[in-house]
């Protein structure tokens, strides 16, 4: 059986916990963990639980909601990625709180700005500093 690909959604981290959903076949699993790897562990469980998938035949594909993304990649900064996306420093705190939460039109903006400081990253060279 060719391995079947599932959005896992990574929400926010408490005290070394991890949030994760997934929506499978109009389903809600949620789940919490101390690590990716055994929150992993607990969703296949579900998904084997509830709708007889076999650990085996699952791949996630880890996805971040707004929250999520700045708990997980804490060194990103994230008046610099609304300055990127051009959104305004108070609306993406308020994103990243729950207050509000961005459009897919607003969020796709913001993976866009996340995307262009990875590749702007990936062009830095680090050179051995003489004295």
């Amino acid at each position: 059986m060719r391995k079947q690909t599932i959005a896992l959604i990574l929400e926010s981290t408490e005290e070394n916990e991890v949030f994760g959903r997934i929506f499978f076949e109009d389903n809600l699993l949620v789940e919490s963990a101390s690590s990716i790897e055994l929150l992993e562990t607990k969703m296949k469980k579900l998904l084997f639980k509830f709708h007889a998938l076999k650990p085996i035949d699952i791949l996630f594909d880890i996805q971040y909601d707004i929250t999520g993304l700045f708990d997980h990649k804490n060194y990103l900064n994230a008046s610099v990625v609304a300055d990127i996306a051009g959104i305004s420093r108070g609306l993406m705190r308020q994103y990243i709180a729950g207050i509000k939460y961005p459009s897919t039109e607003r969020t796709l903006t913001i993976q866009k700005a996340v995307r262009q400081i990875g590749k702007e990253l990936q062009k830095i060279k680090v050179v051995e500093t003489r004295r």
